[in-house]
């Protein structure tokens, strides 16, 4: 490991909006997505970074940008191609910036399992369910379901994003898109399983999310294809990845993730209510080389900066 994890971008002058993960910064009808080397865990932003996380999620969603059947928001890999101001560190964003279409974003996660797991397995072992609806009584965790169910979730600024029924995501983005959202989502993930499975990956379950074009006509009456498919997609910090060859129903399975360091916190007694705790050299390297298999994996290209 070279270099130092970037935990934050630095462009003077332009409006920027930072999340757990990503800077987006606003440059009128396009935005410039860089995907630091943050981690989150637990809710909170953990204080030690992933050398080269931020790229690994950018060359992946690239990846899955060019392979998807469905518009999105991607125009470019460069930098350069917004105005930056002048003397910037072209080279601290290389490899994980986006220039991306700027659009207004439904304000729901658009969630779809194909195996039970997560906060699904655990409102099915309260209520024979997940979000609402019903599954048969003997399925174990992480199952495999008898086909993808689409369970959309809140957007919460903070904590945990909330499951919600799928009537609950009509009453919020209206009938017609809710139904447009969930046919792309559940389009999206077949054939995302499909090129995975072939590759040794079982994506387990992932969330997607969508935005409508600013300043672009509606085209509901043909589709909606005003609608694109917007963030990261199909990355280990948007969906879990399972190692297709160790699958075994009946308990949690390994992972292409952030596992060793949700592990590794539950060994330190930190409280999950004040700051984290830094992460040891050896937690970080393993976390990091898990992202990196899975791109390669999924890619069949080797990581260009390991």
């Amino acid at each position: 490991m070279s270099r130092a994890a970037l935990l934050e971008s630095l462009l003077p002058g332009v409006p920027v909006r930072r999340g757990k993960v990503r800077d987006v910064y606003d440059f009128g009808d396009r935005l410039l997505i860089v995907a630091t080397d943050r981690i989150s865990a637990f809710d909170w932003v953990l204080p030690t970074g992933i050398p080269d996380k931020g790229r690994i999620l950018t060359q992946l969603s690239q990846m899955w940008f060019g392979q998807l059947e469905t518009p999105h928001h991607l125009i470019s890999m460069n930098p350069a191609d917004v105005p930056l101001p002048s003397g910037v560190d072209l080279d601290s964003l290389s490899g994980r910036s986006m220039v991306v279409r700027k659009t207004t974003v439904f304000p729901v996660e658009c969630v779809v399992r194909g195996y039970l797991s997560g906060s699904g397995w655990k409102e099915y072992l309260k209520q024979g369910s997940v979000c609402g609806i019903r599954l048969s009584a003997d399925l174990l965790e992480s199952d495999r379901l008898p086909g993808p169910l689409f369970t959309p979730a809140t957007k919460e600024e903070s904590g945990h994003d909330i499951n919600i029924p799928f009537e609950r995501m009509c009453d919020i983005v209206g009938d017609k898109p809710a139904d447009e959202l969930r046919k792309r989502s559940l389009t999206i993930y077949l054939q995302a399983v499909e090129y995975a499975r072939e590759r040794g990956i079982i994506i387990a379950d992932t969330k997607f999310e969508f935005g409508r074009c600013i300043n672009e006509p509606a085209n509901d009456e043909q589709g909606g294809d005003e609608i694109i498919l917007i963030d990261e997609v199909l990355t280990p910090d948007s969906s879990r990845f399972w190692p297709a060859d160790e699958y075994e129903p009946g308990g949690p399975q390994p992972s292409f993730d952030k596992q060793f360091v949700r592990d590794w916190l539950e060994t330190t007694g930190w409280d999950k209510n004040s700051p984290p705790p830094q992460l040891p050299d050896d937690v970080v390297k393993k976390t990091r080389q898990k992202y990196i298999e899975a791109y390669e994996k999924l890619s069949g290209q080797k990581f260009a900066w390991a």
